[in-house]
């Protein structure tokens, strides 16, 4: 049984699937449509591993927390990118309970790599159980530190252009730093992608009409959609999936 949730002023949808089940976000205006979605193709294909960690996850987190990973949809939809980009080295800056990080773990290849990076590594734990049960630990490399620091590091360390792909869920106030240092990171073909880029879908709405917990954010990813448009060392598309979903790939 679904019980649905709208925020007030702002055109977006919270699912919030009782008992053990994973707090959602969408932009979809149709609770429906997205019940469908979910019950029809995301659930039915989710890894064991992935739903065990989305359950245990609501299991630990009231839901203003655990509504941060990723929602199940857009988990498959990750894992079919980075299968058609044939990608092997990854980056993932920003990991809470390892949704996302498990989904590109279990898409990867066996010699498959990804630096992820995250301040709190106790919540990386709550996750590390179910990354080892689906026997792709061994593809993570976990960094408890401030993003920018790690990405600078890997820059002296020169890993410039080694990388396939990079997924963003962090600071939203970083999110530009963050992409001038991963354009030099990713490979020329490469993709980054950014998440919650819609923000509730509150970019659209006029500013007086925004909840106050979602202000903040709001500015920073409208900057950074208006950034991102203009930047002629990319490709880009702005994807309705989840909270927003913007993929640029590296042309120069």
């Amino acid at each position: 049984m679904l019980t649905l949730i709208a925020r007030t002023q702002v055109s977006f949808v919270t699912v919030q699937i009782m008992a053990n089940d994973f707090p959602d976000k969408n932009i979809l205006q149709s609770p429906a449509l997205l019940q469908y979605i979910l019950e029809s193709n995301a659930y039915p294909r989710e890894h064991e591993q992935l739903k065990e960690l989305r359950e245990t996850t609501v299991g630990k987190f009231d839901k203003s927390r655990s509504v941060m990973g990723v929602p199940a949809d857009q988990g498959l939809f990750l894992a079919m990118l980075v299968k058609l980009m044939n990608a092997k080295k990854t980056i993932e800056i920003g990991v809470f309970t390892g949704y996302s990080l498990l989904t590109t773990a279990l898409a990867l290849p066996a010699d498959g790599q990804i630096t992820a990076i995250d301040v709190d590594r106790k919540s990386f734990e709550i996750g590390l159980p179910f990354i080892k049960k689906a026997g792709v630990d061994h593809k993570i490399n976990f960094v408890e530190s401030e993003a920018l620091i790690v990405l600078n590091d890997l820059l002296k360390d020169g890993k410039e252009g080694e990388f396939d792909f990079a997924f963003v869920d962090a600071k939203k106030s970083e999110y530009i730093k963050y992409h001038e240092l991963l354009l030099r990171l990713v490979k020329v073909g490469g993709v980054i992608g950014y998440d919650n880029t819609l923000w509730y879908g509150s970019v659209a709405q006029s500013e007086e009409l925004v909840e106050a917990d979602l202000k903040d954010n709001r500015i920073y990813m409208r900057e950074l959609n208006a950034f991102l448009v203009n930047d002629s060392r990319v490709e880009i598309a702005l994807l309705s999936i989840g909270d927003g979903l913007t993929l640029c790939r590296r042309i120069n």
